[in-house]
């Protein structure tokens, strides 16, 4: 079950998925058309946004295909039945890769939807109290996430070398002595009442009606961070025409400014 965990859990930080496989172009057909797979928020809305507003301008035809599962959007661009996909993050790619032997590659990081620290019975990190209980994600990489989270805000120091299967029996400091509850991703809001702070996904605290931006005590950063959902395809067709127009759009001004207007700090860009 760790293992199963692991994948399922990884990708739910990309982003939630439709109930149905759609194509949202009727460009089909057309050997000029650049299909990517993806899931569907915000992933295809930030390539709707796209292919309305910016593609003509770069003579870009470009179909968008929204996927529900996790594992066909990567099988699919490996054998060719898309030309790219758009969903998920390099922990992941780099473990599906690994179990699947597919040679799948990050070309452009578009945008990060980032786990938040959430209180409602602190106003800061400085208010946290000895002794507090904080409600983590469970499963291997948001579990990880939420440490390092709370390692780059002070609270907590890793063992070196923790990487993305760290868990609490890697914190090498707690000068706070802070409890750790481990909960599933999507249940860390619902506790956030019976906890004195909880580490929550963006798309869970957005759910929950809670503003990454506004409400967070720690958020995490989009820079440099290996959790930024990404442009990828086959490894060999980085170079295609076609794809670099479409990574030159994803990481503009433009797509920068929809992501920031669209959706209020519960997904942060990856462009400077």
């Amino acid at each position: 079950m760790r293992n199963t965990t692991k994948i399922t859990a990884a990708v739910l930080a990309a982003g939630a998925l439709t109930l149905g496989l759609t194509g949202c172009s009727s460009d089909e057909g057309d050997d000029n058309t650049l299909t990517v797979a993806a899931s569907s928020v915000p992933h295809a809305e930030i390539l709707g946004y796209v292919k309305d507003k910016l593609a003509a301008k770069e003579d870009l035809k470009l179909e968008v295909r929204e996927f529900t599962d996790y594992v066909t959007p990567n099988t699919a661009t490996q054998d060719g039945q898309v030309d790219a996909n758009y969903f998920q993050h390099k922990p992941y790619l780099d473990d599906f890769n690994k179990k699947r032997k597919t040679t799948i590659v990050p070309v452009v990081t578009v945008h990060l939807e980032p786990l938040g620290l959430y209180s409602q019975k602190a106003d800061d990190l400085a208010a946290l109290r000895s002794g507090a209980t904080v409600a983590i994600p469970n499963d291997t990489t948001n579990e990880a996430r939420a440490l390092k989270l709370l390692e780059e805000n002070g609270l907590i120091k890793l063992k070196p070398g923790a990487g993305n299967e760290a868990t609490p029996k890697d914190i090498a400091e707690n000068p706070r002595k802070l409890e750790f509850k481990e909960v599933e991703a999507a249940q860390a809001p619902r506790v956030l009442g019976e906890v004195d702070a909880a580490v929550i996904n963006g798309n869970y605290a957005v759910e929950a009606k809670l503003s990454p931006k506004k409400d967070s005590l720690a958020l995490e950063s989009a820079q440099n961070n290996p959790y930024g959902n990404f442009l990828a395809v086959k490894k060999g067709n980085e170079d295609d025409e076609q794809i670099k127009k479409l990574a030159k759009l994803l990481a503009s001004p433009e797509v920068k400014k929809f992501i920031e207007d669209t959706y209020d700090g519960s997904v942060i860009p990856a462009a400077g």
